[in-house]
């Protein structure tokens, strides 16, 4: 049967057709696609991808004249080079979180802060936050994944620059705002693009370079603080977004929201470029159709439909790890270590600072590694196990330095350092980038906008009660503080044994089925 007969043969719009094959050497071309001929000029040469913002040549003979191992490079890293651009995000929050930490002293020394002051600049990234996370997933899915990166980076940039220009808490509280506002909408949309971008054995390990970037982002702003001035750091905070833009432009959009949108033409040629030039494509193209085939682009469900076992479980997980993952404190430690390690009597507390961060990085990446292996509610439950033992640890130490001796203070010193560290240790272990993955795993499509924005909300709203106590409660008791911490990793561990399901090695689709 010729192609041409073929095609006539699945011209109902219902049929199932394969995708676009292209060989790369040779030069019979077979194309079967839903594009017309014509999307593909007669030296091979796909046009532009307007809909995604990239360029990318399927030709048979361009490929022809290209080293099949130079071939095998490009299409292995394209998918970690989407990442890579999209964590820019990530990174641009972690360096917002750090930012804090080393400059406290600083900018309340310059613009003469009141220590309530400046809990309130640090805090109110979480106020920003809060309302991008509400619009977040209502944006990413009218514009797409990669048009709400590019909106979400323009706040960051103007709130950086706010803050290097202020004399007053008027432009340093703005800016902190602002900030704010760009990365709770980050939050929500990197890891949502990467689970939809990424193979099903790769999805833990790319998911956790998100993570990776974050803590990436927290050691540097550790690192640059220790040398550069307040104002510096945050002209240096700009340069995140400001690379981010143009990198949107060399990347496909997400598959599953071009098919979702009803886009074939571009949902099959995304999902070729990430896939490789040289890969059957059929039977992914076929679940993901199935996957989106009810739902449309004006899709809605009703408050009563949330009472159905298919939204409200994943919707109640999605809610619960991202609540705990802040309740455990770790904002409140990172943002303010430097004078925690003050009160154990520990010296030089900012190298001490950026010591943290830089195994906090270590752990993250090793964590990385082992996602896709060891399975999601392992580590989940190893890491919230450790945080829990660290925790109280660090408490013990802080309680025994009140009426021990004072020459008993530095080995309590060091064992409440020992704590703090096995506490970062075990949070980027799991705790920190997995309950990301899992939100953007486990909520079905058709209210992944509604649901994402909700448990992004939860998690930012927990930050900011966290940042907001931590400097009071410390100021109360450390050992009080720390126990408080303890009892929320107990939780965690309870919570993932009796209601969080494992996702490693599954599809979307198939964890959507798991839910029903």
């Amino acid at each position: 049967m010729s192609f041409r007969e073929d095609y006539a043969s699945n011209s109902d719009e219902n049929s199932i057709r394969k995708p676009l094959l292209l060989p790369t050497k040779g030069k019979d071309v077979t194309r079967t696609s839903f594009r017309d001929d014509s999307a593909i000029s007669e030296d091979g040469l796909r046009k532009p991808l307007l809909h995604t913002g990239s360029w990318y040549r399927m030709g048979s003979r361009q490929s022809s004249m290209m080293e099949s191992s130079a071939q095998t490079l490009r299409e292995s890293v394209s998918i970690y080079l989407c990442v890579l651009i999209v964590a820019l995000g990530s990174f641009q929050f972690g360096f917002t979180l750090g930012y804090t930490n080393p400059t406290q002293s600083d900018i309340m020394n310059d613009l003469e802060l009141s220590i309530s002051e400046f809990l309130i600049f640090g805090s109110l990234v979480n106020v920003g936050a809060m309302v991008g996370a509400i619009a977040s997933g209502q944006i990413s899915e009218y514009i797409g994944r990669k048009g709400t990166l590019m909106i979400a980076a323009l706040p960051n940039i103007s709130g950086w620059f706010a803050i290097s220009i202020s004399r007053d808490t008027s432009f340093l509280y703005m800016g902190r705002l602002m900030g704010g506002f760009g990365v709770g909408i980050i939050l929500y949309v990197v890891p949502v693009y990467i689970s939809e971008i990424s193979p099903q054995n790769m999805r833990g390990v790319l998911g956790s370079i998100n993570n990776l970037c974050l803590t990436v982002g927290i050691m540097v702003a550790y690192l640059l603080g220790l040398f550069a001035s307040w104002r510096v750091l945050a002209v240096i905070g700009m340069l995140p977004c400001m690379v981010l833009i143009p990198g949107l432009f060399f990347i496909p959009e997400s598959p599953r929201w071009l098919a979702k949108m009803g886009n074939f033409e571009d949902f099959e040629t995304s999902l070729q470029v990430l896939r490789g030039f040289d890969t059957d494509i059929s039977l992914e193209m076929n679940e993901i159709k199935k996957s989106v085939g009810s739902s449309s682009k004006k899709a809605s469900i009703h408050f009563s439909e949330l009472k159905r076992r298919r939204y409200y479980y994943p919707l109640l997980i999605g809610i619960g790890l991202l609540s705990l993952q802040q309740l455990s404190g770790i904002n409140g430690i990172l943002m303010y270590s430097s004078n925690i390690f003050k009160s154990a009597g520990v010296s030089s507390s900012k190298a001490a600072t950026f010591g943290l961060g830089a195994i906090q990085v270590v752990v993250t990446a090793i964590a990385a590694s082992l996602v896709d292996k060891a399975g999601r509610r392992v580590l989940l439950i190893m890491s919230s196990s450790l945080m829990t033992v660290s925790s109280f640890l660090v408490a013990t130490a802080f309680y025994l330095k009140d009426f021990a001796p004072k020459s008993w203070h530095p080995a309590l010193g060091i064992l409440s350092l020992v704590g703090l560290v096995v506490l970062v240790m075990a949070f980027a272990l799991g705790l920190g980038s997995i309950p990301w993955i899992i939100m953007s795993e486990i909520l079905p499509v058709d209210i992944k906008s509604l649901g994402g924005s909700v448990a992004t909300l939860a998690n930012w709203l927990t930050s900011w009660v966290v940042t907001m106590t931590a400097n009071l409660l410390l100021s109360w008791s450390e050992g009080g503080t720390f126990i408080i911490y303890t009892m929320v990793s107990a939780s965690t561990v309870v919570f993932v044994r009796l209601w969080v399901p494992e996702t490693k090695g599954k599809t979307l689709e198939e964890i959507q089925r798991f839910f029903r």
